[in-house]
């Protein structure tokens, strides 16, 4: 029978245990901290990536956009003279610049009807309707085709002969106008696209808001006997006010920035060029980049105005989910 007997350490060996765990003890500490660190800086640098294509692509054109404002560029020439707010003042004192805003009236228009008629639809398929879902479909399409094509299809059923003219003969009517040629029509014929265009989003906004209402109130209603009408102007419309209001200011928004159907169906002939189509003319054609870098910044001015009326007309409300 063996018995072993632990062997004792030396007084080296243990000297030498007792100095590697203290490096150990020490290295543990200074590893912690730098994974801390690195945690604590993770999202940042995720969010320096954003933030940076933000500036770059956002913020500093905005900042040369509001330097060549105040200068003569055309575009092409090393130096920029300096002219101080002429091309602000020019803005609106020059009769074929001030008179695009105008043309905007003619989409602010059309954003009522849109607006009316997406309203109307969305109260009927928000109750009990057949084939509802395949109706609601039929709405939101035009707003999922892409602008140019809209554009271009709406330039074959505009153009002499074309199908709305076709159409509007089988009533007798042999002698239809000049549907994009005769000035006094045009911006109401390419105001029309943009309504066939647009009713889709505003359609969905209200669709949603409407569903997102309690059942209990057109329960209570259907008890106390309220007509669908009644139901309209005492349930539906308070209930969604705020998104009518947000679908109006992104109207007004959208009217002041038109651009590609008027571009592409008359290319801003027979009075239809807008405030964007002006300023990209003014940039591009005439080689006033000065000039069209103050019609972008009086636009981007507009539109934030009309953004802080509409927060302060409509404030976000506070829902306290504590």
């Amino acid at each position: 029978m063996t018995i072993s007997v632990p062997r004792s350490e030396s007084p080296e060996t243990s000297a030498l245990v007792v100095r590697t765990g203290s490096r150990s003890s020490e290295r543990l500490p200074a590893r912690s901290r730098r994974r801390t660190t690195l945690a604590g800086l993770t999202p940042w640098l995720f969010l320096s990536a954003a933030v940076g294509l933000l500036l770059l692509l956002t913020y500093w054109p905005a900042l040369n956009l509001l330097y060549y404002s105040v200068t003569s560029w055309d575009g092409f020439d090393q130096n920029k003279q300096f002219v101080g707010l002429d091309n602000y003042v020019e803005v609106f004192t020059n009769p074929d610049v001030f008179r695009v805003f105008f043309v905007s009236v003619y989409y602010f228009l059309a954003t009522f009807v849109q607006i009316a008629i997406a309203l109307y639809f969305a109260t009927v398929l928000s109750f009990s309707t057949k084939f509802s879902n395949l109706f609601r479909g039929i709405i939101f399409f035009p707003y999922l085709v892409n602008g140019v094509a809209i554009a271009f299809m709406f330039q074959y059923v505009f153009q002499p002969g074309g199908s709305l003219d076709i159409v509007l003969s089988w009533v007798g009517l042999t002698d239809p106008p000049q549907w994009l040629g005769d000035p006094d029509i045009a911006n109401w014929s390419l105001a029309s696209t943009s309504v066939w265009r647009y009713t889709g989003l505003n359609f969905v906004l209200f669709l949603g808001a409407i569903q997102s209402l309690p059942d209990e109130l057109f329960e209570a209603a259907d008890l106390d006997g309220a007509s669908k009408w009644q139901q309209f102007w005492a349930i539906i419309f308070p209930g969604i006010r705020r998104v009518v209001a947000l679908t109006l200011i992104l109207g007004i928004s959208g009217s002041l920035s038109a651009f590609e159907t008027p571009f592409i169906m008359t290319g801003g002939a027979n009075g239809t060029s807008t405030f964007v189509i002006k300023t990209v003319q003014e940039a591009f054609v005439f080689s006033h980049v000065g000039l069209a870098s103050a019609m972008a910044v009086v636009l981007l001015i507009i539109v934030l105005l009309v953004t802080w009326i509409q927060r302060k007309l409509f404030p976000d409300e506070k829902v306290d989910l504590v």
